[in-house]
């Protein structure tokens, strides 16, 4: 989860934008990349946001008829890391409720409700800290017990973010060669032990490496299967689209939210304005300045774009984001305005947009 996005305060020409009918030629698929210009629909990103559970029941699930295709989630290889006052163990929020600063997480949870069946699985998860030591094989039982729990799920699809936002050095503090390692090392494990459920998502933050530093994080085709960016504040620089052009790989739009550089700070210091959907003059700046232009993306880069995730969160009631210059202001739940709602039901009724369907799965295995 990032921990704040830097953007400039004076928008620059986009580079990345693309004629709207170019539409990917590949004869080749990635793993789980739906054909033509078809986008899955993810959304996420803790309990309360996503909803659709017992007591968990005002997220996006229980506001929203048409189920995406799938949901995100998060966890960790950090043992001992203080995290907002709790001590990981490391993989926490998969097999029991954890709450590291960002409110609740627990997949097992929602994998055993009948809300969330028919639906693919996002995991982001990070290392920081600790990427010699998962490169260097200490801490190799956290990824065999990963790898254990990936082949319990049959066959849901789960999309894995291995050192999400390695790049985000303003929090995430990677080192480029043990992280790239480590990524190295997480993949081979998790093949070996024949899992085929997982694809492998590359996801940087996508605009603050330049396309030659992206190259030096680059782990290698073949341990890549999608290319990954954020898209807050900053979506206008954004290199990942021209990058996964450039390797033929389809990108995910791993982390979405409604944020607005503040014109009045400090450049670069990822200052947003106050974004609380539930007010109207909010939502209604919210929704030209931020939901306008990300849908715009997904069309302009449709030969590369196949899936997205929107974070359904109320980032402001979260003490990881209290102090937050990106996201301490945010209330990005989608249900709190009826515009807003009516906006993007309208939105994501377009035919390219995947959803959750009994043949999900049968068709993400046959690149449908």
């Amino acid at each position: 989860i990032s921990l704040m996005l830097l953007a400039s305060c004076k928008p620059i020409e986009k580079k990345n934008d693309i004629t709207t009918d170019k539409v990917s030629t590949k004869t080749t698929l990635a793993k789980f990349e739906p054909a033509g210009d078809k986008v899955l629909l993810f959304v996420g990103q803790e309990l309360e946001a996503v909803g659709g559970l017992e007591d968990y029941n005002d997220g996006y699930l229980d506001h929203f008829d048409r189920k995406p295709a799938g949901w995100t989630t998060y966890t960790n290889i950090n043992p001992g890391e203080d995290s907002f006052g709790r001590i990981q163990d490391g993989l926490d929020g998969i097999w029991d409720t954890a709450d590291w600063g960002d409110n609740d997480y627990n997949a097992t949870l929602q994998l055993e409700n009948s809300n969330y069946e028919n639906m693919a699985l996002a995991i982001g998860l990070q290392f920081v800290h600790h990427e010699e030591k998962v490169a260097s094989g200490e801490h190799d039982e956290f990824i065999n017990r990963l790898a254990d729990w990936l082949l319990t799920l049959g066959e849901r699809p789960v999309f894995l973010r291995i050192a999400y936002e390695f790049d985000g050095t303003p929090w995430n503090h990677y080192e480029i060669e043990p992280t790239v390692a480590a990524y190295r090392k997480m993949v081979d494990m998790i093949r070996a032990k024949g899992v085929t459920n997982t694809a492998f998502v590359w996801q940087s933050t996508g605009s603050m490496s330049t396309q030659e530093q992206l190259e030096a994080w680059y782990p290698g085709d073949e341990y890549v299967d999608w290319l990954g960016t954020s898209f807050f504040n900053n979506w206008m620089k954004i290199e990942m689209f021209e990058f996964a052009r450039k390797k033929g790989k389809p990108v995910f739009i791993a982390e979405a939210s409604p944020t607005i550089s503040d014109p009045d700070a400090e450049p670069n210091r990822g200052i947003t304005l106050e974004t609380n959907l539930g007010n109207p003059e909010q939502a209604e700046q919210a929704w030209k300045e931020w939901f306008v232009p990300f849908f715009k993306a997904i069309e302009e880069n449709k030969d590369v774009v196949k899936a997205v995730h929107y974070i359904n969160c109320h980032w402001d009631s979260h003490r990881m984001w209290y102090d937050n210059p990106t996201f301490k202001k945010i209330d990005a739940r989608l249900q709190l305005s009826e515009e807003i709602t009516k906006r993007w039901n309208e939105e994501i009724s377009d035919s390219k947009f995947i959803m959750s369907s009994p043949t999900l799965y049968q068709d993400l295995y046959n690149n449908k």
